[in-house]
């Protein structure tokens, strides 16, 4: 029996396009956070939303660094 290649799931041709999408995702959810830490006061800021934001373009971000060096062929 011979081994099957190994594919990815996400065809090739849209790294490009899931690494401008995710990034710019990232970035928003990034500026969301700043202005909100920047414009409440430390008593009306909920520990919760701080968390979920910065985990959100966290993510977002790393798989849109990811997308971006597989576009580039830097993992290929």
């Amino acid at each position: 029996m011979a081994a099957k290649a190994i594919s990815s799931p996400v065809p090739v041709d849209w790294y490009p396009t899931l690494a401008v999408i995710m990034v710019s995702v990232g970035l928003m959810f990034t500026a969301t956070f700043f202005i909100y830490e920047a414009t409440s006061s430390r008593r009306s800021r909920s520990l919760a939303k701080e968390i979920t934001t910065a985990a959100v373009a966290s993510i977002f971000l790393g798989f849109g660094s990811l997308f971006v060096l597989l576009a580039s062929g830097v993992y290929v």
